[in-house]
């Protein structure tokens, strides 16, 4: 039977087994995919068992995206330009790393019926996922990406790879026509969110790259004052998809039983 993972800390929360167990009893697959909380230090016994093939495919989840780069033989494209992996594999002997952040939250935003198209774009957060986010919103033509971190190096990091990145100061409410959540904050408590509802105006996209729960109190405020709401739970679908696709070389159905699982 092949085995399958999801690593992070926390993993409490995450759906991974639920959706991957799904498609592999649709598929008949013998395989079976779980999640395991890990430390730093686990990171690289983990990536191992990966090349002594005892695990087949793993997934990476905050706070590892690009801790685990260091262990891989070799980096797809999109973790290269992103310095971000969530999807690892072995393919002819040599540990892959790869992202499809970058293309599930194109087509979760996409799905939403938003076009980013020359609109503002305010992120929080400057974490594992954000680089991937911040590539797709070029692709689909943002017009500006502001960004703001509670710890301002992260930010000025991201900066140093995507020069036109505008960076301002944790708790400051800028002119946007979309703002994304991607920190961890909504899994716990969102008081670290200073975000100035009365000043964003209505009509506003707010995004939480949080799916489970399903609406973080960054959402339901924003709900509250007017605004345009969305949760991770498609870009979570969609990158799942493809890792799925990736590791069985096989792809599973999207449908409406497949949203209703997650739900």
């Amino acid at each position: 039977m092949k085995k399958y993972l999801v690593i992070g800390n926390p993993i409490e929360h995450s759906l991974s087994p639920k959706l991957h167990n799904y498609w592999i009893k649709k598929k008949n697959i013998n395989a079976v995919y779980d999640k395991k909380l890990v430390n730093e230090e686990d990171i690289e016994s983990v990536i191992s068992e990966i090349k002594n093939e005892k695990i087949n495919g793993i997934n990476v989840t905050l706070p590892f995206k690009k801790l685990v780069i260091p262990f891989m033989d070799e980096l797809s494209s999109e973790a290269k330009e992103s310095q971000s992996v969530n999807t690892i594999y072995l393919q002819n002997g040599k540990v892959i790393g790869h992202n499809t952040d970058i293309s599930g939250f194109e087509l979760g935003v996409k799905y939403s019926k938003y076009d980013v198209k020359n609109k503002i774009v305010f992120i929080l957060g400057a974490g594992g996922v954000v680089s991937s986010i911040i590539i797709a919103l070029k692709k689909m033509g943002a017009a500006k990406i502001i960004i703001s971190n509670r710890t301002k190096n992260k930010s000025e990091d991201l900066k140093k790879i995507f020069k036109e990145l505008e960076i301002i100061e944790w708790g400051n409410t800028p002119n946007f026509d979309m703002v994304i959540n991607a920190t961890s904050i909504g899994l716990k408590n969102e008081d670290g969110i200073k975000l100035d509802y009365n000043v964003v105006g209505l009509g506003k996209f707010f995004y939480d790259v949080i799916y489970n729960p399903r609406e973080t109190i960054f959402l339901k405020r924003a709900k509250l004052f007017g605004n345009k709401t969305e949760n991770g739970k498609m870009m979570f679908i969609y990158q799942a998809h493809q890792a799925f696709t990736i590791w069985h070389k096989s792809m599973p159905e999207i449908d409406e039983e497949t949203k209703n699982l997650l739900d």
